[in-house]
């Protein structure tokens, strides 16, 4: 079953096909993608795709995507969760992704909070990764800001627009 999640705020839930034109939004837009490593979407088709990916991915233990609601109003505003999840290594990678109208209120903060704690507390994680384009500071400085330690630099390790770009690798830990 999928674990739906809350906060003061908002609800991490389940992406279902009607959260595409959402996940569109997001995905469709210049700003969201920029630091991403895909191309800005040009189809809806793109979008459902994407829904299934993550549906299939959590049914194979290889990661877990929610859809990230607010409180007070239907519909999704981004995405959170984690990939590269690796159950007997007890370790996965962060990824999210919120709509800019919705940047600087905290939200994004409140997901990866509450999804760290989920994942230490209930995914049995010893390590939760993060990989993040040099150049994308507000992830760089929410990640510090909820505990990530800095691991260094990936060179050439993500492409966007056919260009190499560097990102850092981020980890936080369970016990330390």
């Amino acid at each position: 079953m999928f674990p739906n999640l809350e906060t003061e705020r908002l609800i991490l839930r389940e992406l279902t096909q009607d959260d595409a034109e959402s996940v569109f939004n997001c995905f469709s837009n210049e700003e969201v993608t920029r630091y991403y490593g895909v191309e800005p979407f040009k189809e809806i088709q793109q979008a459902e795709n994407l829904v299934n990916l993550f549906s299939k991915n959590f049914a194979g233990k290889r990661g877990v995507r929610w859809g990230i609601e607010r409180k007070e109003t239907k519909g999704i505003i981004g995405t959170i969760g984690f990939n590269a999840w690796s159950p007997i290594h007890r370790r996965a990678e962060i990824g999210y992704e919120i709509h800019p109208d919705y940047w600087r209120k905290g939200y994004t903060q409140e997901a990866v909070t509450e999804i760290v704690s989920y994942g230490f507390e209930h995914m049995e994680l010893t390590r939760i990764g993060a990989i993040v384009f040099i150049e994308n500071e507000a992830s760089n400085k929410l990640l510090t800001k909820v505990g990530f330690k800095n691991e260094g630099i990936l060179r050439d390790y993500m492409y966007q627009n056919g260009q190499a770009h560097d990102t850092f690798v981020y980890s936080i830990l369970k016990n330390r």
